[in-house]
């Protein structure tokens, strides 16, 4: 037993290792060629109150996710408090910050552990959330290209935009290889694409000779987790109710820019804009979204500045002074949410 669990717990420190290697690399490239003082003094300008109204947001936006997901269970015979729904959902966020990506299985097991909702059927539910979102993203997108194309164009070419010395130049991994005498880079990266594909499709024979009976009962639930939509019995809550998540998220990322004097007089366009940026910096599996967040929004920032004329520079600065209010926030309250999670879970976990 205690030799199948140092593989796990050396998987989960490396996993833990590499993200924040990645938050690392990722905040130092945002930080960059700014002025540190400026976004300083943004942020001991900054109206604080306006960042208390969008944490209420933040914090509804997590109730009403969990009513919904009772919504998507109760097709197929499980019938879930609320509350044990909101602690569940709030202990996954919480793992999130510890080992990127690991929240929607330690949400299952958590809801398993109070509701004994198969750990399957219930992950298969919040595949189905995912993809719900995605669409949701979707519509926030397709505003945003309507109300906003030229930041958007902005945005694109901050952020594929190359140096031509880029080109030239050869990154310490590469220094490494020449050290050692590889000098066709090319032929390289090539056997090595194809060394991972062989490794892959091992991989996958492994799983399929070895493994074939688990894996075909998980997706088994998780197909079962994922028809629930097409057998809702309150269709029109469920869409009010994903109405009212993303609703949450526009004014828990749009009202803090009220904090800050020079955003003050964002359009309601600039928040779609800012929500959708804020999310794509969040997919990147950084401990916590530091570092990939806040680069993505001085790019988001930066390119709203260019778009309405004014300097490029200070739409950065503001970007990171923007961030460091936001990000700081979502974290806090995954922290308090997740806190309280496990007291809750654990007096009404069902033995």
């Amino acid at each position: 037993m205690l030799e199948e669990k140092k593989p796990t717990v050396l998987k989960n420190v490396l996993t833990v290792l590499i993200s924040i290697a990645i938050a690392v690399v990722f905040l130092w490239v945002a930080l960059r060629g700014l002025d540190i003082d400026k976004i300083k003094n943004s942020l001991q300008k900054a109206n604080y109150l306006w960042v208390l109204f969008a944490g209420i947001f933040g914090v509804s936006a997590y109730v009403f996710r969990a009513v919904r997901w009772n919504l998507l269970l109760e097709p197929m015979g499980y019938k879930i408090s609320n509350s044990n729904s909101l602690w569940s959902l709030s202990f996954g966020y919480l793992m999130n910050l510890t080992i990127p990506r690991s929240g929607e299985v330690a949400r299952s097991t958590a809801l398993y552990g109070v509701e004994k909702v198969p750990v399957d059927k219930s992950f298969g539910t919040i595949i189905l959330e995912r993809v719900v979102d995605l669409v949701c993203m979707g519509i926030f997108a397709l505003l945003t290209l309507v109300f906003k194309y030229d930041t958007l164009l902005s945005f694109y070419k901050l952020a594929t935009q190359q140096k031509p010395d880029d080109k030239k130049e050869l990154n310490w991994f590469e220094q490494q290889l020449l050290k050692i005498g590889i000098t066709d880079l090319e032929q390289f990266y090539f056997f090595l694409k194809i060394s991972i594909g062989i490794l892959i499709i091992l991989a996958l024979i492994y799983l399929f000779i070895y493994k074939k009976d688990k894996l075909i009962g998980f997706a088994k639930g998780v197909f079962e987790g994922l028809k629930s939509i097409f057998k809702l019995r309150q269709k029109g809550k469920f869409i009010l109710l994903t109405a009212g998540i993303w609703i949450c998220y526009f004014f828990a990322s749009y009202l803090v820019c009220f904090s800050l004097p020079e955003t003050s007089n964002f359009t309601p366009a600039d928040g779609c804009f800012i929500l959708v940026v804020g999310t794509l910096g969040m997919i990147i599996p950084a401990s916590g979204g530091i570092g990939a967040f806040n680069l993505a929004m001085k790019f988001g920032f930066t390119a709203l500045f260019i778009s309405m004329g004014k300097d490029a520079i200070e739409g950065g600065e503001l970007g990171l002074a923007y961030s460091f209010i936001t990000l700081p926030l979502q974290i806090l309250i995954m922290l308090v949410m997740g806190l309280i999670s496990i007291p809750m879970l654990a007096k009404n976990r069902k033995i």
